[in-house]
This record gives C-alpha cells, structure tokens and sequence, in this order.
C-alpha cells in the first residue's frame, strides 16, 4: 500500500534522501522547507501522513504541532530529532505525535522511518474505522431506540383504546357482578398502557422511570375507581427509581390489584380514609414497594374475596420482583410489602 507523505525538513539533502528511498517503495512524498509552507500544503492537498523534524529556519517541530492542533489538522505525525535529545521526542509525543524517529547517518535510518510512517499510518486507519464503527453503532441504536419508542407508542395506544371499549361495555352491562370484573380488566390494561406511554416518553427506551411511571398509574386508578358514597384518598410516595420494562408491568400490575382490592374491600360503604402507595429505595440492590390504608385489615390467610384472580396475579407478579408478596401485621388496616431486586443501573 502506498501513502501520501509530507516531510518537513530545512535540509533538502536529507528531504531528497528519503524521496528517493520512500519512492522506490512507491510512496509519494512532497518536501516542505518552513511551517508556513508546510500548513498551507497540509490545507490544500491530502496526506496520510506527516514527518517532521524538530529544528527548522522559522521554529520548532513543537510549534508546527501546536499550529496543527490549532488548525484541526488530523494526521499522524512522525517526529525526527536528534540522538541525545530524547526529551525532545518525549514531549512531541506528548504534544500528538505518533511516534520519534532519531535522525542519524547511519543506515538504520531510513528503514526505521520507513517503520514508523507505516506503522503511524496503520494505526491512525484503525483509528478512524473504529471511530467509523462507533458512529455507525450510535446511528443504529438511535434508529432502533426512535423505532421501538414508536412501537411502544403504537402499543400504548391499542391498548388504551380497548381500555375505551371495556368502558363502553361496563356501561352498558346490566350485572353488578360483570361491572366489577370489566372494571378490573380495564384497570390491569390500562396499567400495561401506562408502562408502554412510560417508555416511549422517556429518554431510554429500555428504561421505565417508575416514580413518573406510579405517578401517572394512581392518578388513573383513582379517576376509575373513587366514589362519593367512599371519599377515599390515594396517596403515592415513590423515590425516583428505574426498572426494565418487564419489571415495570410486574409492578404496575401490583399496585392495580392491591389498591383496586384497598378500594373494594377496606372501607365500608359511606366510609373513607387514605390509601398509600410508597416506592423507597433501601440500597443499590433493592427498593420496597409498600400499599397500605387504615382500614378493616383482614383475617391472615383467610380466602381471597371475589374470584381470587387478582390474588394470583399479585402473587405472580410479586414473586418474579423478588422474594414475594408479604402482610405485615398491623393495629389498624392492611399493609401489604413486596420487595423490588432493582437493576444494576436501576
């Protein structure tokens, strides 16, 4: 492979040396006496790589450096000095190069600059197809990230809209009994509706910000279920904590079923009190997700009410979060825990 090189050296006996030499190896060099020469040729023309030799009429090679970084001039740089100044050499490094050459009259010379040119210009090619690589890997996962937020956007809105037709079935049905049930299917679809609006407005898409997340939930919950013959208060307390989407839908699914049951079962009709939800974060590894009221409480391993469906959906839900569902006992009203294994960046 042949490269486009740029010597720049006062001492045209040197520069005609190495034309000669790095031509026979069908390399192109073009020579350059000054700094101002050499920015101007680097300016106009293409290059792979540079040589540059530290003493000059007009300054230093640590000047050209310092006036190639000034002028965004990206080219690997192969610095000739001296044979007892390897300080020299050290802060051109320092200052960018690629890598030193020492200049000598011996005939290891030229075949370790042939070295150092070809080896700096391999290097900056891998350079540059690696940052090649990484751009093209950003492109792709901002394509990936626009694309699934507009799928979770798509999902978010299917599903609200069979939220809309369980409404209108709820309306329109004449038992008490299949009410209740629509009512908690739709609160169950609304839940996993909200999770998937969470991810297609958030800024990482694989990421569920569950304090927003809880946030917009109870405001729901509370719309669909609340009624003035039960003044009840939904309450949520939740640190700013994140999950995967799938743990996102667990807890969702949760929080629904344990406050539709607090709504349903822990007040006596005409009777009110408060309902509250907390997310607590107890260390990097784990969080507490708590719903409490201050109501009837309930009898410790006593059948569930109703059909039971919505104890084995808690109970499934709690169970892939971490060690579970649990009752605390309480004086007064029900307190339920389910421990939250949070994600390594959660």
């Amino acid at each position: 492979m042949s490269f486009r090189v740029l010597y720049i050296d006062d001492d045209a006996a040197i520069a005609r040396l190495v034309q000669k030499h790095l031509g026979r190896m069908g390399h192109d060099v073009s020579h350059a006496e000054t700094a101002t020469i050499a920015l101007e040729v680097m300016h106009s023309e293409a290059f792979d790589v540079v040589v540059l030799d530290h003493y000059l009429r007009s300054g230093t090679g640590h000047e050209v450096l310092a006036q190639m970084r000034e002028s965004r001039v990206d080219l690997p740089v192969v610095y000739v000095t001296g044979s007892n100044e390897a300080q020299i050499a050290i802060e051109a490094i320092k200052a960018g190069a690629a890598d030193y050459v020492i200049k000598s009259v011996s005939d290891d010379f030229l075949p370790l600059l042939t070295s150092a040119i070809e080896q700096s210009v391999a290097n900056a090619q891998l350079r540059a197809a690696k940052a090649k690589a990484d751009e093209e890997i950003r492109q792709g996962k901002e394509r990936a990230e626009a694309l699934l937020a507009e799928v979770n956007h798509r999902v978010a809105n299917s599903l609200a809209l069979v939220a809309s037709l369980l409404r209108l079935q709820i309306s329109s049905a004449r038992s008490d009994e299949v009410k209740a049930e629509l009512a908690e299917t739709q609160a169950r679809i609304s839940a996993i509706a909200g999770m998937h609006r969470s991810l297609y407005t958030s800024d990482d898409v694989s990421k569920v910000e569950l304090d927003r997340y809880l946030n917009r939930l109870t405001a729901e919950l509370y719309n669909s279920l609340h009624s003035a013959e039960k003044p009840v208060r939904l309450l949520l307390d939740a640190d700013a904590i994140t999950l995967t989407a799938d743990k996102a839908v667990s807890v969702g699914m949760v929080v629904t079923e344990l406050v539709t049951n607090a709504f349903k079962y822990a007040y006596p009709q005409g009777q009110g009190g408060d309902i509250r939800v907390q997310l607590k974060r107890i260390s990097d590894e784990e969080a507490m997700l708590r719903v409490e009221d201050d109501g009837v409480g309930m009898v410790p391993d006593s059948a569930p009410k109703g059909t039971g469906l919505g104890s084995r959906i808690v109970k499934s839900m709690a169970a892939t979060l971490g060690e579970g569902l649990r009752y605390l006992e309480a004086e007064r009203g029900t307190i339920a825990e389910v421990p939250l294994r949070l994600d390594s960046n959660g």
